[in-house]
């Protein structure tokens, strides 16, 4: 089903734009993960955040908005509701106090564990339906894509 490769003839149709196809994926798989992580109540855009805040351990939110290629402003925006949900705390960094630190609170990291469980039932649909091969390609192919080297390279062309 699924695991079908496209013929050229359908590949000829599909839209020239990168953008909105990427766009389009990333709209789509939003919503197959979130059905599936609305028990936990987080969205999958919030599971993603907690997840990256574990990984990562302490990042002040400039090292978090650069990670997760996210505006600040867009960050603090979508911190917000985690931290009034009690998930995560703000904190000076001893280094430099002009700057805040993103910590999962015990809450926090009790709700990335019971939205994981639900996470990994998403992830290995994911892969069984769209194959373990493919999708690692694609994460590869999307990671050259939002580094910031391609980035850089695509900018000194204007």
């Amino acid at each position: 089903m699924a695991k079908r490769d496209a013929s050229q003839a359908e590949l000829a149709t599909l839209p020239l734009c990168n953008g909105s196809s990427l766009r389009k994926a990333f709209r789509r798989i939003t919503q197959l993960y979130g059905a599936i992580l609305e028990p936990s109540g987080l969205l999958h855009s919030q599971h993603s955040l907690l997840a990256h805040i574990e990984r990562t351990g302490r990042p002040t939110m400039s090292e978090l908005a650069n990670d997760l290629v996210l505006e600040r402003s867009a960050l603090t925006h979508n911190i917000r509701p985690l931290e009034r949900a009690g998930l995560v705390e703000l904190v000076k960094d001893e280094a430099d106090q002009r700057s805040r630190r993103v910590v999962l609170t015990d809450a926090g990291i009790q709700k990335l564990a019971e939205s994981k469980a639900l996470w990994t039932v998403a992830h290995e649909r994911f892969e069984r339906l769209y194959g373990v091969e493919k999708a690692a390609l694609l994460r590869g192919l999307l990671a050259e894509i939002y580094s910031d080297e391609f980035a850089d390279a695509f900018t000194a062309e204007s």
